[in-house]
């Protein structure tokens, strides 16, 4: 299995904190926003061939420079992007590395910005078992809390999506889907005829739901905490939520 780690946004909501530094790279409690996520994939090191990070032409050398020094393995895919009008958003540079690195394999996919605590082991036994592809599934209890915000997820009794919707003024359920995939081979290889369909190439909600609805996808609802750093608000309350802890939560 691949492993994808999307961070080539511009994260204009957060300037003037990214107007020089990518978001990934922020520290949350002492330690870079990647880093946290790479401390939670190393659990299922043994099962991944390689870990891919791809950004843009803006923030590459960052990256480079922060890859250099990193105690993990990753490569760094640059998209040739340099400004937030021109960038490939997330369908378009899943895309662009599937083809770039010759990917023919299973993609696990996580956002460089999200941050969770639930256990990506189980996560990967849960694919290996329905041999399906899989949404990380977070439950936020409040309906009311989804609203204009997430992707709201349907499931039938059997986990499978039947229902997806991109921030929807009236959500359906309080299950959000977070920016946490693992995507079959066979996905992954259907990724191109998604985008020549709804020639959308931005959103990965749109392939979720393109794929729920030519196929079956599962969610994994998980429990523990998941943390979307989307703007200044949640970025300040999270990091509050780390210098609180007595331990330092290990996100």
């Amino acid at each position: 299995m691949k492993v994808l780690i999307l961070a080539a946004g511009y994260a204009t909501r957060l300037y003037p904190l990214t107007l020089d530094t990518p978001k990934p790279l922020l520290d949350v409690g002492g330690k870079l926003m990647i880093d946290h996520i790479l401390d939670r994939i190393n659990v299922i090191d043994e099962f991944i061939d390689d870990v891919y990070v791809v950004t843009n032409e803006k923030f590459f050398g960052q990256f480079k420079e922060w890859a250099e020094k990193s105690v993990f393995d990753v490569t760094i895919v640059n998209d040739g992007t340099k400004t937030n009008e021109d960038r490939l958003g997330a369908i378009g540079d899943i895309d662009f590395v599937i083809k770039e690195k010759g990917i023919d394999d299973d993609l696990m996919v996580i956002a460089g910005d999200n941050l969770f605590e639930f256990d990506l082991k189980s996560f990967y036994d849960y694919f290996w078992e329905i041999e399906r592809s899989v949404v990380g599934i977070y439950d936020l209890k409040d309906k009311s809390k989804l609203a204009n915000k997430y992707g709201v997820v349907e499931l039938n009794e059997e986990g499978r999506i039947i229902g997806f919707e991109e921030k929807p003024a009236e959500p359906k359920t309080s299950l959000t889907s977070t920016a946490c995939y693992i995507f079959s081979k066979e996905d992954v290889a259907r990724l191109e005829n998604c985008i020549a369909e709804n020639e959308i190439p931005d959103n990965l909600g749109d392939f979720i739901r393109w794929l729920s609805e030519k196929g079956e996808v599962y969610g994994f609802v998980f429990s523990e905490d998941w943390f979307d750093i989307g703007d200044k608000d949640e970025l300040e309350r999270v990091r509050g939520l780390m210098d609180k802890s007595p331990n330092k939560r290990d996100l």
